[in-house]
């Protein structure tokens, strides 16, 4: 299964949003970032309706906005992964920073386990309103928070109301003097979004660039008449690993100095059998 795939694998190269469309249909959310999954209340979602019931949905927090609270739900997950034996390490002080291509990764790779239990197919008796709303009855039952407005439903049928938003109490939020101070903050995080996405964008071109690369290497060793040469198959160990955990790179090494070491053996005995056919 997808536990374990390579960096090469053709799920790290499905776009964001194709992922937020993935998301957003099966789930009925409004997700329009990458970065509002970081909760990890999605990820836990997602495999609740994979394997319906694995997850403890009561558990999870779709209002989650502290690194403790998104922490919390990550150990939800980590639970249903040990569950499940799903042995795919989770990076969880990196995921709740909320940086986009961190949570894209991951994701991505979420797509392709899923995908690959459910083959892409969705579960049409799964409810996720329903069970969102099974998970949130305790903690949305005084009116005290809401749910984002991203993590609402696609429709107008919440049984529990979550999309409903205060009205006039939420219009003198910004009356009076607090206008100013609110359309400054609004400009000042208007420049912080676009700082953002320019930086995704030169980090999205500079996996572009890279990978090109890779898959230009991918491609010269595989070459016919090069594929079987040594440093073609210690290329493509390196390629072709699955474990995030520790470097191919020593694996390659060990592969090429055991090549060698059976070349200078070879070298030694085709002279042993030289010298023995001069011997008079």
């Amino acid at each position: 299964m997808a536990s374990n795939i390579g960096i090469m694998d053709s799920a790290y190269f499905v776009g964001r949003n194709e992922i937020l469309t993935w998301i957003n249909n099966r789930l009925q959310l409004n997700l329009s970032r990458i970065e509002e999954a970081a909760s990890g209340a999605v990820q836990c979602q997602m495999m609740d309706m994979t394997y319906p019931g694995v997850v403890p949905m009561h558990k999870v927090n779709f209002d989650a906005k502290t690194e403790y609270d998104m922490i919390q739900n990550y150990k939800i997950l980590q639970d249903v992964f040990n569950k499940l034996k799903i042995e795919k390490p989770l990076e969880v002080n990196r995921l709740v920073k909320g940086r986009p291509l961190d949570n894209l990764e991951f994701l991505q790779w979420l797509k392709r386990y899923c995908d690959s239990v459910n083959g892409g197919i969705m579960n049409e008796n799964y409810n996720p309103v329903e069970r969102r709303c099974k998970g949130g009855k305790e903690r949305y039952a005084k009116g005290s928070q809401k749910i984002p407005k991203s993590l609402q439903a696609n429709n107008s049928g919440d049984p529990i109301g979550l999309s409903r938003t205060s009205g006039p109490k939420q219009g003198k939020t910004y009356a009076g003097a607090g206008g100013a101070n609110s359309a400054g903050e609004v400009l000042a995080l208007s420049k912080e979004i676009t700082d953002l996405k320019v930086s995704v964008d030169l980090l999205e071109k500079e996996r572009d660039f890279y990978f090109g690369k890779l898959r230009d290497i991918e491609i010269l060793c595989q070459t016919s008449g090069l594929e079987s040469i040594p440093m073609s198959v210690a290329i493509k160990k390196i390629l072709y690993a699955a474990d995030a955990k520790e470097s191919a790179l020593a694996k390659a090494q060990e592969y090429l100095l055991s090549v060698k070491e059976d070349e200078i053996e070879a070298g030694a005995g085709d002279g042993d059998g030289a010298e023995a056919e001069t011997d008079p």
